[in-house]
């Protein structure tokens, strides 16, 4: 099993690296769409759609956001004219920052089951359009910039997993994620508030008062937890233990993106309004 992580894991790295910083703006969403596709068609199986019901999601929803690429190339970056901050696309991130911040802790209190019919339509599209959305916007800035944005995601991960396996003791959602632990979530917000004090001084990137920064990383740290524990709950609720096999050892793409879904969209909207939204 390991050593098949491994190799997917550098497979992984082998498409996403040189695309991240080769390929044009347009392409770059056109790929990332068809990753959401995948996600979309993994979304079915929460839902418990049938094979074929999944596989037009898929490509409904990599169409729509290829469509949206095609028609707004000025809110992807993708002309020479930019307007990355329009009404639209403020309101996209709007929704994803209530869903997420708002509704999602009472969700996961309640543990409320996930519709199959539009209500879980209605949610997977508001969990996987954002995603597509910032994941393109904010590579804008670089590709450096988006993949330094993909390692506090990654940051809060490995230091939940160390700070949990050394400390762990109190579980912080065993009904949800048993492996998950208070001191592991505590783990995550040091070693994340550590990365973006070195990434601040190390960079000179000081769009916030110091204060105000160190609230951002934690709010991004317990954002990315919250959408771990929402898709850990939801695959439980849909008796499956992996959104698909099509990452061989680390199962699907919402397993690989679940905190991504919840943070990038945040992020994005604290992008633009530094930058002012224009």
């Amino acid at each position: 099993m390991l050593r098949t992580r491994v190799i997917t894991a550098f497979v992984l790295l082998g498409l996403l690296l040189p695309s991240m910083f080769y390929l044009s703006q347009a392409h770059w969403a056109l790929l990332v769409a068809a990753f959401v596709g995948v996600g979309a068609w993994e979304w079915g199986a929460l839902l418990r759609w049938s094979e074929i019901q999944r596989r037009l999601l898929g490509v409904f929803v990599a169409l729509a956001c290829a469509g949206v690429a095609l028609i707004a190339p000025d809110a992807i970056g993708a002309s020479a004219i930019h307007e990355f901050g329009p009404v639209w696309v403020v309101a996209v991130y709007l929704i994803a920052a209530v869903f997420w911040c708002l509704l999602i802790p009472f969700w996961l209190r309640t543990r409320w089951a996930l519709g199959t019919g539009a209500a879980g339509l209605l949610t997977g599209l508001v969990v996987l359009f954002p995603t597509w959305l910032a994941l393109v916007q904010l590579r804008i800035p670089g590709p450096g910039i988006l993949l330094a944005l993909f390692a506090v995601v990654w940051m809060a991960d490995v230091a939940a997993y160390f700070s949990g396996k050394a400390f762990g003791k109190h579980k912080l959602a065993p009904n949800i994620s048993p492996g998950k632990t208070w001191e592991g979530a505590l783990g995550a917000v040091v070693g994340v508030i550590v990365y973006g004090l070195v990434m601040r001084f190390a960079t000179g990137y000081a769009p916030l008062a110091l204060p105000l920064w160190v609230m951002v990383l934690v709010l991004v740290t317990a954002v990315s937890i919250i959408g771990d524990l929402y898709e850990s709950m939801l695959k439980r609720q849909a008796g499956i233990k992996d959104s698909s096999n099509v990452l061989p050892g680390h199962g699907g793409v919402l397993d690989r993106i679940d905190s991504l879904t919840s943070t990038m969209p945040i992020i994005a909207l604290l992008w633009l309004v530094t930058q002012g939204i224009q």
